[in-house]
């Protein structure tokens, strides 16, 4: 029971300490640039027919002068139309390669692996990561490099979720709400993470930790390079604004999405100490709540179910604000429970014999 008490206390504590940071830290993004370097955009595909061609689409939309952008994309031994599809869409486009992969190098494994070969190839000084199935905003490129001071080794974009359907917004709702309570935290100057999906790398802090070959394999290869990068005295800087927001495709299905958080899983044993206390308070929350029902009263459970929904809800709407996006009221209840379901069935998931599927292989 007093333990029940002192979780509750700390937990609301810290969630209202978050939201007071999300209000009243928040840092405003200027897109001016002085100068227009040469980027660098590169792209690990793998069975990507359905989707990559959305992604090349965008990035040639970009609003960035073509001259200075110059994009590899690398084929990791696809067995469908991918190859065909890119070569396809480049053919007229002389920025643009497409490379087949078939070795690896050093340390790297399969997306990491892919990465490591482009970015060998690449010309540039700044590395813009994105994925196969991502669709970048227009003014990507300005949005990133806005914040790659001269200090900063490595900077982070946001990523939503796109699709109509039910299970698709659910998924958005729950990416935006767990990227904006890191931001808070990166917003204090401490690191956190990053993502492979959205993410520019300055060349010579690649460079400097040896690149993908030489990080010690992980299936969160954009986390094990992130640690690796702070780690050599590197700043890092994470953007929660619509001009970094990219788009990316749902999980289609359950067990999609089961095996995509169990990688995710794995790379956040990496995460700093502050970061793991804030993400394990939040999974002990229904563990500690329910058993607290054989101590108290069905309305004080019921107070305490809904202050934290109210405080979620609150959260989560100022951070589709900050992006130009909202949500039906209704969304924000079926939030609470689409988060309670996969969070009790991914502890269970994550804890049994079954390795990662990722891509068509396993880890």
């Amino acid at each position: 029971m007093i333990v029940s008490v002192a979780y509750f206390i700390l937990y609301f504590l810290l969630f209202l300490a978050l939201l007071a940071l999300l209000v009243f830290n928040r840092k405003h993004y200027r897109l001016h640039l002085s100068e227009q370097p040469h980027i660098s955009i590169l792209i690990a595909a793998r069975n990507e027919e359905s989707s990559i061609l959305h992604c090349l689409q965008a990035i040639e939309r970009l609003k960035y002068p073509k001259g200075k952008v110059e994009v590899l994309i690398g084929d990791d031994a696809s067995t469908d139309a991918t190859k065909a599809t890119v070569e396809a869409f480049i053919r007229d486009k002389p920025n643009y390669r497409c490379i087949t992969i078939t070795e690896n190098i050093g340390k790297a494994k399969g997306k990491a692996n892919v990465l490591a070969h482009l970015a060998k190839l690449a010309t540039t000084d700044f590395f813009f990561f994105t994925d196969a199935d991502i669709e970048v905003p227009l003014r990507w490129v300005q949005g990133m490099l806005s914040e790659m001071k001269k200090e900063v080794g490595i900077v982070t974009g946001i990523t939503t979720i796109t699709g109509n359907s039910l299970f698709a917004r659910l998924q958005a709702l729950d990416w935006l709400y767990a990227l904006g309570l890191m931001q808070v935290v990166s917003d204090l100057k401490l690191p956190v993470t990053t993502m492979g999906n959205n993410m520019l790398i300055r060349r010579q802090a690649y460079e400097q930790v040896g690149g993908f070959e030489n990080v010690k394999f992980s299936v969160t290869e954009d986390v094990a390079i992130f640690n690796q990068i702070i780690k050599k005295g590197w700043g890092f800087r994470n953007i929660y604004d619509r001009s970094v927001l990219t788009k990316s495709e749902p999980a289609s299905n359950l067990m999609q999405l089961l095996h995509q958080r169990k990688r995710w899983m794995r790379g956040s044993m990496h995460l700093p100490l502050y970061m793991v206390v804030i993400l394990v308070l939040h999974a002990a929350y229904y563990p500690v709540l329910l058993p607290f029902f054989a101590y108290t009263s069905v309305g004080v459970m019921l107070g305490i179910f809904l202050f934290k929904l109210l405080l979620q809800s609150i959260y989560v709407h100022l951070c589709l604000k900050r992006v130009g996006q909202h949500a039906l009221w209704w969304q924000y209840v079926f939030l609470e429970f689409y988060l309670v379901f996969t969070s009790v069935v991914l502890i269970i998931f994550f804890f049994l014999p079954i390795n990662v599927r990722w891509k068509g292989r396993q880890y």
